[in-house]
């Protein structure tokens, strides 16, 4: 399969797939060091959603995403790389869920997107829409099997340049009280519950970003006009419950595979940043339903 075609489906799922979280507050820390340099990658993200209940069983979701990228470019490079200091990524969330009946629950989720180095007049090149249609079948409160959680779904993403919907699938299952597992995208995981406040997981996950430069520069004579992050990591992650629904948590491990690429208007890969695979933390604080 072509390079492009991998990125651009990476990117489509490492994005999209955030649908699938049911946090109402996020405030997270992110870091990644370039190996053997002094460059690094730091990003502080904000997140908020509120539910607002129109009927019985049915809600509809307004929030947003603020993402703050920081490059920390030390190394040299053959163009100045001043107009890469700082990428900020916006997200306006608009939702809508309904049960359809006592298994099936309906979302649908439009996301206008921000994307962008900001060092200019923002234009339609700084635009993205993000959209997508799932359907949760949750039986996580039911006594008679063994808890579990489906989600199956259509997510379209202006990001990835690919001009139809893909499918999206999540499955979650409790193995007894102790041990649970989560197999999809962006994170499948193996959970154990040490107590009724901590819980210890091993996982793998994706992560990344894809954002327009404002200020196009020419790099060993091509023209590059967007810059993507795409990341697979592995490793432990710890939660603490420090209410019901306010949780303390840490992932850290290293990379299985890590791609910084600058890219031209087709988004092809014109100069890589960074390919070497590192150490790789991510930190925060959640409120979840």
């Amino acid at each position: 399969m072509p390079k492009k075609i991998v990125f651009l489906l990476f990117l489509y799922i490492s994005i999209s797939a955030k649908a699938q979280l049911t946090d109402l507050a996020r405030l997270e820390y992110s870091f990644i060091p370039k190996r053997n340099s002094g460059d690094q990658y730091t990003r502080i993200r904000a997140l908020l959603n509120y539910p607002i209940k129109v009927k019985e069983e049915s809600y509809f979701v307004v929030g947003a995403q603020y993402n703050r990228i920081f490059l920390n470019l030390r190394d040299d490079y053959p163009f100045d790389q001043s107009f890469l200091e700082t990428l900020t990524i916006l997200d306006l969330n608009l939702g809508y869920t309904f049960k359809m009946n006592t298994k099936w629950r309906a979302a649908f989720k439009l996301t206008p997107r921000l994307a962008s180095t900001l060092n200019g007049k923002i234009t339609g090149n700084d635009l993205f829409l993000n959209g997508g249609v799932f359907f949760i079948k949750d039986r996580t409160k039911v006594k008679d099997v063994k808890p579990y959680r489906l989600i199956l779904g259509l997510t379209y993403n202006t990001t990835a340049g690919i001009p139809f919907p893909l499918p999206l699938i999540s499955y979650y299952k409790a193995v007894n009280e102790k041990l649970s597992y989560t197999v999809g995208i962006p994170k499948m995981n193996v959970k154990y519950k040490l107590n009724a406040k901590n819980n210890l997981q091993t996982f793998v996950a994706l992560d990344g970003y894809f954002a327009h430069l404002q200020r196009p520069t020419s790099v060993l004579v091509e023209r590059v006009d967007n810059i993507s992050l795409s990341v697979v990591a592995s490793g432990i992650g710890y939660e603490h419950l420090l209410t019901k629904h306010l949780i303390y948590y840490a992932y850290t491990g290293y990379t299985l595979r890590l791609n910084n690429v600058l890219r031209n208007d087709n988004r092809d890969n014109i100069f890589t940043l960074d390919n070497l695979n590192s150490f790789y933390l991510r930190t925060g604080i959640k409120f979840k339903i």
